[in-house]
């Protein structure tokens, strides 16, 4: 139950900064990718927010050893840039150029009931029990 717990204010504290820096407009992320129109340079200050946190974040946290609530850390095994990883990126990075959205302040923004937000996490939704499905057919 506490791990719970940590992971709901965990995410609550995370969907709350994307609401307070207006991540979850679609608006917002497109006018920053406009580099050549009305280019919005807000989202970078947000970006070097996040990295400044999570850089002095990680350092403080592995400099202690072992994690606070859970038995060990859970680092990434596979360091292979392969097609799937490859092919992952690539479509985040077209989704989000195209819609403006990635998962993150897409579920934060449900809360404001957006109807392009909600076909958004319905379709991405669709995709991930499309790759679960998929994977399960195939064996792997």
């Amino acid at each position: 139950m506490r791990g719970f717990l940590i992971g709901l204010a965990s995410g609550g504290l995370f969907g709350g900064g994307l609401v307070l820096s207006d991540m979850v407009n679609p608006a917002r992320v497109l006018g920053f990718l406009d580099v050549f129109g009305a280019w919005d340079p807000r989202l970078a200050f947000v970006l070097a927010g996040a990295v400044i946190v999570a850089f002095i974040g990680r350092r403080l946290v592995i400099a202690q050893g072992e994690p606070l609530f859970d038995r060990q850390f859970h680092e990434p095994t596979s360091r292979a840039l392969d097609a799937p990883l490859l092919l992952g990126a690539a479509l985040f990075g077209l989704g989000w150029g195209l819609v403006g959205l990635c998962p993150g302040p897409a579920l934060a923004g449900l809360a404001m009931g957006r109807p392009e937000t909600v076909a958004f996490v319905v379709a991405m939704t669709v995709g991930m029990i499309a790759v679960r499905w998929e994977r399960r057919v195939r064996g792997r």
